[in-house]
């Protein structure tokens, strides 16, 4: 699990009820920042870190529950803020036209092209993380033609992404596994020789994050960012829409597991573990080793790339997002002990790019000991990432408005201001 182009957007709101007039979190005028996703955002990078350099989940008790439940469902957080940051660039509450339309969507672009090259660069450390940014850029510009939908057509195009996408991949993969072909696709495909990946293919179909189901996360941000967020009641909305979809999704799986004749022993036996009866929600599973069962597709642990999984992973999104909203809007209090996980979330291009270089510094070259999958599975890792990320997002956010590298994504924009 890793993530994100919400991380290299910062989420300002120009216009609509929606917008946050309060303080910003270093004291000065309000710059538009909703603090509600940021705080989100930084929730999702810890999650990530958990992911990254927590213990095992098996050690079991309140924190290996409290890892379990971050796998995979921060990165499908990430997706979705992905997608309401790109509606921010591009415009909203209603989506920007002529002359700054079409700068906002060269601004897209640029930003996906950044973060392909980023992640690929993150890739070549070898650090044993799956990075997503080079498959969040190629997100970015899937999904862009569709920033001028309204809210209703976003989520429904969401909802049917959810249910049809899952099923197209399946095919696609089991036709890559059955043939050569998507071998001399990549042997001729200029990215994967530049790159030294499976180049187009391993973004839209083979690798750990498909955008080929990836793409329902961002479009549901897309909607929710169409959405008036000041509107008296639309968090507790989104709230319900969540836990409605969670619900569906893992609870759906559960169910489809166990009444759907010899689906638990076709999963446990395709990935030879013993953990399939959690399938429903764990990504303890496993993945499967060669053949992919169609009873892979009643899972829904968070990186099945499943309908049940995209169902569940959204909803608990939307669900997060909606306490986060509510902290930022609401609970003044316990929002001023949150903030320097916000100001993490104002960095976290910054935050997510540190942490994987500290990988390689700390692996390839001081040589600390690592466990076999390269990385370094402890709590006092964890606890210390977690630490040094929210002291320099504090001290960074109290006299900087953007993080390092999201201020050098910001200039790499600056061309688009050209167009006209």
């Amino acid at each position: 699990m890793t993530q994100n182009a919400s991380l290299a957007v910062p989420t300002q709101l120009t216009s609509g009820r929606g917008a946050d007039r309060r303080p910003a979190l270093a004291g000065r005028p309000s710059t538009g920042r909703l603090i509600g996703m940021d705080l989100a955002r930084g929730l999702a990078v810890f999650g990530m870190y958990s992911a990254h350099v927590g213990p095992d989940v098996t050690v079991g008790g309140p924190v290996g529950f409290l890892l379990e439940t971050a796998r995979g469902r921060s990165s499908a957080l990430f997706a979705l803020l992905a997608g309401f940051s790109l509606v921010i660039i591009t415009g909203r509450p209603q989506p920007r036209t002529g002359t700054t339309g079409r700068q906002a969507v060269a601004r897209i672009m640029i930003r996906a092209v950044v973060l392909m090259v980023l992640g690929y660069a993150l890739t070549a450390l070898d650090t044993g993380v799956d990075v997503i940014l080079s498959f969040y850029g190629l997100l970015f510009l899937v999904v862009l033609p569709l920033h001028r939908l309204r809210a209703r057509t976003l989520a429904l195009t969401a909802g049917a992404g959810a249910l049809i996408l899952p099923q197209v991949l399946y095919v696609a993969q089991r036709a890559i596994e059955a043939g050569t072909w998507a071998d001399a696709v990549t042997t001729r495909d200029p990215l994967a020789r530049m790159t030294g990946t499976g180049g187009i293919m391993e973004l839209m179909f083979t690798g750990g994050y498909p955008v080929l189901t990836w793409m329902p996360f961002l479009v549901a941000g897309m909607a929710v960012a169409r959405l008036d967020l000041g509107r008296p009641g639309i968090r507790s909305r989104l709230a319900l829409a969540g836990g409605t979809l969670a619900l569906t999704g893992y609870g759906g799986s559960w169910l489809a597991l166990r009444l759907v004749p010899h689906a638990l022993a076709t999963v446990a036996a395709a990935t030879d573990s013993g953990s399939a009866a959690s399938a429903w929600w764990s990504d303890t599973v496993g993945d499967p080793d060669g053949h992919t069962p169609p009873a892979w597709l009643l899972v829904a642990a968070p990186h099945s790339q499943t309908t049940f999984s995209i169902l569940g992973n959204t909803g608990t999104a939307l669900a997060v997002l909606a306490a986060c909203l509510t902290v930022a809007d609401r609970l003044p209090r316990l929002m001023r002990m949150a903030r320097p996980v916000a100001a993490v979330g104002m960095t976290a291009l910054t935050a997510y790019v540190l942490h994987i270089v500290a990988l390689w510094l700390l692996a390839d070259v001081w040589h600390v000991p690592v466990v076999e999958d390269g990385t370094m599975n402890a709590l006092p890792v964890l606890l210390g990432f977690v630490t040094a990320a929210t002291l320099l997002a504090t001290v960074w956010t109290r006299r900087f408005r953007r993080g390092p590298l999201e201020h050098l994504l910001h200039l790499a924009t600056l061309p688009a201001r050209h167009i006209r």
